[in-house]
């Protein structure tokens, strides 16, 4: 049994004890057992952290970029040097199993590394002359209180490498809402990044309700709000957010499509959809849960999809020859359960069932083996709506045409792939398919940190979005400078000459 542990959120630099009488329960999802009891925070206490930093953003917003980004460097460091303790708090609250908790801490130090580039990113644009005599400069200036709402899939990628890096090195502070079921990992970054010597109050941390949350969206010191889950809550966020006056980005829900033409290498091929589907137990924005696949060559993908599944080895986190690790909690694995039957209700063809499985001396854990669907129709909700678990969907196709119709066809555009050996095929894929992320031949395209992280259609909302140049503009403001100098004859006459803007 591992030690259940009362967790306590952190302010202005240190963890306090929450006021609440209300605690979730938090899980290690490879044996089921409980290991952390998680505070609602009080109102009183989100807005205690909200007002930690406000008072932390004077000093830090002038503090020059050149030495904020010294605390990004030393916290790197502290990173590598905590890789393993930082992946093993991931493995066991999340469930990834080791290699991919390893990614997720280390998606963090990119994050990390990304922001260390602020003094470049930062700068703004001059030009002498804007007008004769008159010069002009913008500058990008840090917005004030940020904060951020976490989803439990990357306890240490989404909050430490997409939200806060690049928030406080442009100069601002930031309250995070951490997911209730995988606190920790947030939790004992903020201990490192107090060790790496970030002033007090420049990072928040609070686990509360939908309820609670709400204050973040409406408070007038909040000035930008960043959000990853579901669609649902993300278009509540980003409404309310904006009708307050505050920038919004809300990366949410996906259904990536990969389109696998004739000419794909079958072994090949069905190893990376692999891969993309399964990994993570499917619980991630990125994954793959369905696949448009041209009438040539299905049979022979099914089938290798299939074998190669089967020799994925189901188990705990902490086993690193597992492949394939729990889902998050009982409830969700009842959830995918659920839409598994779905599926076969609907008239799917369920070519592997992956409930039921069981993992000796691991009975308890919330474990689901890898389940795939052939001939999943239009109209069939397995095959539209996010499942957000190890379930993968076969859609048919005659021709590449159909195929793009097929995944443009769907709501959510966060990424979209293709198999091809074909260049005229790749490219006319890149230039039409609606996914803002897209894969040739990778079947997971998430862009390096320095690019943006750039979902469409009903998985994003918002103008600019996470990482890149996006990240920098949306944490800071522009603010554009006119001046103008006299000569000595100018200095001493008395008629004065005012700018309009015009030329």
């Amino acid at each position: 049994m591992s030690e259940v542990k009362k967790l306590r959120p952190y302010i202005n630099g240190e963890f306090i004890e929450s006021k609440t009488e209300k605690y979730s329960d938090a899980y290690d999802p490879s044996t089921g057992e409980v290991i952390a009891k998680v505070p609602c925070c009080t109102p009183d206490e989100v807005e205690q952290a909200v007002a930690s930093a406000k008072a932390a953003y004077p000093g830090w917003s002038s503090t020059p970029v050149v030495k904020r980004v010294q605390i990004l460097y030393k916290m790197r460091q502290l990173i590598e040097e905590h890789l393993d303790e930082l992946t093993y708090l991931v493995a066991q609250e999340n469930g990834k199993n080791w290699s991919e908790a390893q990614g997720d801490v280390l998606k963090a130090k990119e994050g990390t590394e990304q922001a260390i580039s602020a003094p470049s990113l930062m700068m703004g644009e001059s030009l002498m002359d804007a007008s004769k005599g008159y010069d002009t400069v913008l500058y990008r200036v840090p917005l004030g209180v940020c904060a951020g709402i976490i989803p439990f899939n990357f306890p240490s990628m989404i909050p430490m490498g997409w939200m806060t890096p690049i928030c406080i090195a442009c100069g601002n502070t930031i309250v995070l809402k951490a997911a209730t079921f995988t606190p920790q990992s947030a939790l004992r970054f903020a201990e490192l990044y107090k060790e790496a010597g970030l002033p007090d109050g420049v990072i928040n941390i609070v686990t509360c309700s939908r309820h609670e949350a709400e204050i973040l969206l409406t408070h007038p010191d909040v000035k930008a709000i960043t959000f990853v889950g579901s669609t649902d809550v993300g278009q509540h966020i980003y409404s309310t957010a904006a009708a307050h006056g505050k920038r919004v980005q809300a990366l949410c829900e996906a259904k990536n499509h990969a389109l696998v033409l004739n000419d794909s290498p079958v072994e090949r091929t069905a190893a990376g959809i692999i891969n993309s589907s399964f990994g993570c137990a499917g619980e991630r924005c990125m994954a793959l849960p369905v696949v448009v696949v041209q009438e040539g060559i299905a049979d022979r993908l099914v089938a290798e999809i299939v074998k190669q599944s089967n020799k994925m080895k189901i188990g705990p986190a902490y086993d690193k020859s597992t492949k394939l690790g729990p889902v998050i909690n009982e409830a969700h694995r009842q959830s995918v359960s659920d839409w598994i039957q779905k599926g076969i209700d609907e008239g799917a063809a369920l070519v592997l069932d992956g409930r039921n499985v069981k993992v000796e001396g691991f009975e308890k854990g919330f474990y689901l083996g890898p389940t795939i669907f052939d001939h999943v129709k239009p109209g069939m909700t397995v095959g539209e709506r996010e499942i957000f678990g190890p379930v993968l969907c076969i859609k048919r196709v005659k021709t590449f045409e159909e195929g793009l119709a097929v995944m443009n066809e769907n709501p959510f555009a966060n990424g979209s792939v293709i198999f091809t050996q074909n260049g005229h095929y790749a490219r006319e894929f890149v230039r039409h398919t609606d996914g803002g992320m897209v894969g040739v031949n990778v079947g997971i395209p998430v862009p390096v940190g320095y690019f943006t992280f750039s979902g469409h259609k009903k998985s994003f909302f918002g103008d600019l979005h996470c990482l890149g140049k996006d990240g920098y503009r949306f944490y800071t403001d522009s603010k554009v400078v006119t001046t103008r100098w006299f000569d000595e004859e100018e200095s001493k006459s008395t008629t004065v000459s005012t700018w309009d803007g015009t030329i």
